[in-house]
């Protein structure tokens, strides 16, 4: 007896407890690949496993149905495979315990997969049935989108001929996204220049920036809360004139490309007879700063002390490092002209350190507009070669435009209203989903992505909701037995 029997609709949840039951965290996908392929062939039905590692179905439509467009469903057999400390649980070989609580599915001391097994344990209850009425279905499974969307930018377009897709991938029951950045991650390097503070006399001192809120720079960038990193950059840059050569000894901000920097710490060195000066310039900008953040990052904070360690570690000029730094752009570029409120490009300085005797600066560029992220990634080219530095651009994706004119899109809020007698929220973000490479495979595409209500994806404590799930189906059921 499984564990989920008796929930609703059974279907579903019978397939995605199969699912939980197999490993089948990113990068260790062979079994759930094959799961799924032996799917199709217990049921005669037509699929292509593609050499991107993805699984394609293709059924015909049922009686009545024929002229109806062919529509796509989509989602990822890949999981965040997340385990709590001190429980020895091996991911990559042993199923998850799963449990539910009240309305919610979650598994014991592991994430749960929810993102995304729940999308294809809806997929194989489709297929599975023989009594729902659709058009001709596709449903692409595609492999390792936690890691970079690989199976997505793999995916061989001449194998999808439907050009409706619903993407099964979100996590807010009753809205629908239509549109997300693209993006790239690019990295800065600004070699050393081995410059030496003057006299005999050089003292050392660290600064601190903490207490800024923070936050994922692909949801929370237009917030306009303070990167310490940035920050940091600017202070150091005012100072510089009160001691010409002083040096950054080394310089540490944030942790992750796509998190808004809320601590950086420097270490610098200088002359003795500046410090005074040079102190009271840190604090003169520092207290400018707090003013402008005082409503949007009121924790903001400056701390001034004395690193002895770090007197003789003599590294990067002052002036020309910060000057750098201080350039550098960051935060919302541009609004989107057809999404009222929505960022179309922007980026953010996520991590900045010193290593191996240069400066790193690593960025995470969005945009919707493809054009718009690749003129972004150019600039910050163009500036670090005119400072003498270097960059290295990875991870490139594609963003999913917003259309003004979407059929899907208004059919699936024409069935929402009927079935909910309210509107569901529409909005695009500026994150991505693999509709952008979708997207960008054929311009023809009609895309829409929603899911039902998921907590703390990619967590231990993430969490399914029951109900949520047993609305979603049901109104992609009835979104499929809808004709045009």
């Amino acid at each position: 007896m499984g564990k989920l029997d008796g929930l609703k609709p059974e279907k579903v949840f019978r397939f995605f407890e199969e699912i939980t039951q197999i490993p089948h965290g990113s990068y260790n996908l062979e079994a759930i690949r094959q799961y799924l392929i032996d799917f199709a062939t217990n049921r005669n039905i037509e699929y292509v496993a593609d050499k991107a590692g993805n699984v394609i179905y293709r059924v015909p439509a049922t009686s009545g149905y024929e002229e109806q467009p062919v529509t796509v469903l989509q989602g990822h057999m890949d999981m965040v495979a997340v385990c709590e400390d001190g429980y020895g649980i091996d991911m990559k070989t042993m199923p998850l315990d799963v449990f539910t609580e009240g309305d919610f599915i979650g598994a014991r001391h592991t994430s749960l997969g929810g993102d995304n097994g729940i999308a294809v344990a809806m997929a194989l209850a489709i297929l599975d049935s023989d009594d729902i009425p659709h058009p001709a279905l596709e449903v692409v499974i595609t492999a390792n989108e936690e890691t970079g969307m690989e199976g997505a930018s793999g995916l061989d377009i001449l194998n999808i001929r439907g050009r409706r897709l619903i993407n099964l991938d979100s996590e807010d029951e009753g809205i629908f996204t239509v549109g997300c950045a693209g993006g790239a991650r690019v990295v800065c390097y600004l070699p050393a220049d081995n410059s030496v503070p003057e006299g005999d006399d050089i003292t050392s001192i660290e600064i601190r920036i903490s207490g800024l809120l923070g936050g994922h720079s692909g949801q929370m960038i237009h917030l306009g809360r303070g990167n310490a990193s940035k920050l940091m950059g600017r202070i150091l840059s005012s100072a510089s004139s009160a001691s010409p050569s002083a040096v950054i000894n080394s310089i540490k901000g944030g942790v992750a490309d796509n998190a808004i920097a809320t601590d950086c710490v420097a270490n610098i060195s200088l002359p003795a007879p500046d410090l005074m000066k040079f102190t009271e310039a840190i604090l003169t900008e520092a207290d400018k700063v707090k003013t402008e953040y005082s409503v949007k990052d009121p924790g903001f904070t400056v701390t001034i002390s004395h690193d002895t360690a770090r007197a003789q570690d003599i590294a990067i000029s002052l002036k020309y490092a910060s000057a750098f730094i201080n350039a550098l752009p960051h935060g919302v570029i541009a609004m989107s002209s057809e999404a009222e409120g929505l960022v179309e490009t922007s980026l953010n300085l996520g991590i900045l350190k010193i290593d191996n005797n240069r400066i790193h600066a690593e960025f995470a560029v969005r945009s919707s507009i493809n054009s718009a992220r690749d003129a972004l990634v150019k600039k910050l080219i163009d500036l670090t070669e005119g400072f003498g530095g270097t960059n290295k651009v990875t991870g490139v994706y594609p963003g999913w435009k917003y259309l003004s004119d979407s059929p899907l899109r208004d059919k699936m809020i024409r069935v929402f209203r009927e079935m909910y007698n309210k509107d569901p929220k529409i909005e695009a973000i500026h994150a991505g989903l693999e509709c952008g490479w979708f997207a960008s495979k054929a311009d023809d595409f009609d895309i829409v992505s929603l899911g039902p209500d998921m907590q703390d994806i990619h967590s231990v404590n993430e969490r399914l909701s029951i109900s949520s799930t047993e609305s979603v189906y049901s109104y992609l059921l009835a979104l499929l037995a809808t004709k045009d």
